[in-house]
């Protein structure tokens, strides 16, 4: 069956009402079907994925919870972690290595056949195995108690607000939500859930979506742009990206909060940071904390001698990166933020400041520079995050520092600087005011005319061609 506009507009608050007036049972219910329903639309064959890895979570979670044996348990826990990775590993890299060695054998000078399977990559798969992998790793540890009940765990795993694009969920946050009674939708719930969702449709379609073709364009060919576009360009994806996915996050959060589910901040003005320890603490923040509580922690963390801190740190986020995308270029993107944090720690060690200033706090005019600096290095890492190989991130930093001439693209620049503009008076907003929702502090005159003001942008910038979410792809 498929609904149009206006079918939408009558189906789903009726829905919205039948799920207030149901239990907590009938909640989750309603909630498993809508999440399964979301992600079988898509493909439903990959459903049975999603179904095999959440029963073997759950019942790992529960032996994990009523055994004592050691290596019972380790066998156990292997076995989950195990059949997460073996499938993401799969899925999302079984082209990616398959690529690579007949380019090294290629290089070598050995004649091979290259098979001619190709992995579909299902969606939003590096999201709902980091999920199973979190909550079997922390029943493990014994940090959580493991889920009671299948039908809790399931909706965990499938939410469909955060299953394609996150925030990554964690058990010790989440699961209480789904096995608890929500309490009753409050008035402030309703205001703060709509203003989260217009705020991030509006970074989406307007910010995001506004300079992409432009982006799109400028990386298609940047061997045929004026250094200029090029800078224009890389300046330009690093705010398409954070409006896609930062707007993305605030419709997933203000649409949970609709439904009685808290879900994580995933992004706190990251541009605004000093430095990039404060950085990777506002950006993708529900992925960062899941790779320093999972991997660099384990791997030792700060313990230890500071070539192994460094180590660490490295290692994290090169296969953060990875996890990103099956490219190289991916690596490169999260070695570079590697090495900027290991740069970054040795100047705080070396002038005793480790610690200092790693946290993110009211902006001021003292921010300003040390922002500028740090923003620009993230933005030499998007080069080599947006392009589709080493050749173009390549061309777009040659044609850059070579200051390669050509016309610039007529209106980017203009649209690039009320953009920023725009995201920047939202950043400031948000982080002086300590809220993601500062329109609500406002007077109902001023308040309706920015969600006009909001509303009348999304209008105006949704008639082009629509604009996939960027880590969808992810």
């Amino acid at each position: 069956m498929v609904f149009n506009s206006l079918q939408y507009a009558v189906f789903l608050p009726v829905v919205f009402v039948l799920y207030w007036r149901l239990g907590r049972r009938g909640q989750n219910l309603l909630l498993l079907f809508a999440s399964w329903l979301f992600y079988g639309l898509w493909d439903w064959r990959f459903l049975g994925l999603m179904w095999l890895t959440t029963a073997v979570d759950y019942l790992v979670g529960r032996y994990l919870d009523t055994h004592e044996d050691d290596r019972k348990r380790k066998r156990a826990f292997a076995l989950s972690l195990g059949l997460n990775l073996v499938i993401l590993g799969f899925f999302k890299y079984f082209n990616f290595f398959l690529g690579s060695a007949m380019d090294l054998f290629d290089t070598l000078g050995i004649q091979a056949n290259e098979p001619t399977l190709r992995i579909l990559l299902p969606v939003g798969i590096s999201f709902y195995t980091f999920h199973g992998i979190s909550y079997t790793f922390d029943v493990y540890r014994r940090d959580i108690e493991p889920a009671r009940n299948a039908l809790d765990f399931a909706v965990f795993v499938a939410y469909f607000p955060q299953l394609v694009a996150g925030p990554i969920g964690r058990a010790h946050i989440q699961l209480p939500q789904f096995e608890n009674e929500r309490p009753r939708l409050r008035a402030d719930q309703v205001q703060s859930g709509l203003a989260l969702i217009v705020m991030g449709l509006f970074k989406k379609v307007v910010i995001a979506d506004a300079i992409a073709p432009y982006v799109n364009e400028a990386f298609a060919d940047p061997t045929n742009q004026s250094w200029v576009t090029l800078l224009a360009a890389t300046y330009g994806f690093a705010l398409q990206i954070y409006g896609d996915f930062a707007g993305y996050s605030d419709v997933a959060r203000g649409s949970s909060r609709l439904l009685g589910i808290e879900l994580p901040i995933n992004f706190e003005q990251p541009y605004l940071s000093r430095n990039p320890t404060v950085f990777w603490r506002t950006w993708h923040i529900s992925l960062s904390n899941w790779l320093r509580d999972y991997l660099y922690i384990p791997l030792g963390g700060n313990r230890g001698r500071r070539s192994r801190t460094y180590r660490n740190l490295m290692l994290t986020m090169l296969i953060g990166g990875l996890w990103h995308g099956a490219a190289w270029t991916f690596v490169v993107w999260g070695g570079l933020h590697g090495l900027y944090l290991c740069v970054h720690r040795y100047y705080q060690e070396a002038t005793d400041q480790v610690g200092a200033h790693n946290r993110p706090r009211r902006f001021t005019a003292a921010d300003v520079v040390p922002a500028i600096v740090c923003f620009q290095f993230v933005c030499f890492a998007w080069i080599f995050f947006r392009a589709e190989n080493f050749t173009q991130a390549f061309d777009v930093i040659r044609g850059i520092f070579s200051f390669q001439g050509g016309a610039v693209t007529p209106g980017f620049v203009p649209l690039l600087v009320i953009v920023a503009a725009i995201s920047l008076v939202i950043d400031l907003a948000q982080r002086n005011r300590e809220t993601h929702t500062p329109m609500l502090a406002l007077r109902p005159v001023l308040q309706g005319l920015l969600y006009g003001g909001f509303i009348l942008g999304i209008i105006l910038f949704s008639g082009g061609e629509a604009v996939p979410f960027i880590y969808f792809q992810f």
